[in-house]
């Protein structure tokens, strides 16, 4: 299954602060969960932790609740539009050296929403759940294009 993939982080290049998974069958639950962010960037303070909507976590708590989200899919797809939102997601299944959390198999998918787009704006910005969700549109709304349109692809 296609699940959409975003993420929060303490600016460029920072830690992990939220991620969501928001799959694309609007009738199975989203994965939306936060890691306690101890030194916020000042602009990660006005804008990102204000609206998080959960409480967060320790970065173990949360890599385990990620992992045992996606074990039962036997083929999960995450699609995010920024690679560092795939890079903090494969990141967190690292446990140690040589360790990771098991999963069947993860596949990753980069789109870009400026080519595929118009992209929808996500509701509350700078939440990965809001911003998963507008992804997951986003992304639909183009393939129900292109299914009716195949000559609709610009890039």
């Amino acid at each position: 299954m296609r699940y959409f993939l975003d993420t929060e982080f303490n600016g460029f290049g920072g830690e992990l602060i939220s991620i969501a998974l928001v799959p694309e069958d609007a009738e199975l639950p989203p994965f939306y969960q936060a890691m306690i962010c101890p030194a916020p960037t000042d602009w990660v303070a006005a804008n990102v932790l204000p609206v998080l909507a959960t409480i967060p976590l320790t970065r173990e708590v949360l890599a385990d609740r990620f992992a045992d989200y996606l074990l039962d899919d036997e083929t999960p797809l995450l699609v995010a539009d920024w690679p560092e939102d795939i890079a903090h997601a494969a990141q967190l299944l690292v446990t140690g050296p040589g360790r990771m959390k098991p999963v069947r198999s993860l596949r990753f998918e980069l789109v870009d929403p400026n080519i595929i787009g118009p992209g929808l704006s996500a509701l509350v910005p700078h939440n990965a759940w809001h911003d998963a969700t507008a992804l997951r549109a986003t992304v639909l709304a183009y393939e129900r294009r292109v299914a009716v349109n195949p000559d609709v692809f610009t890039g």
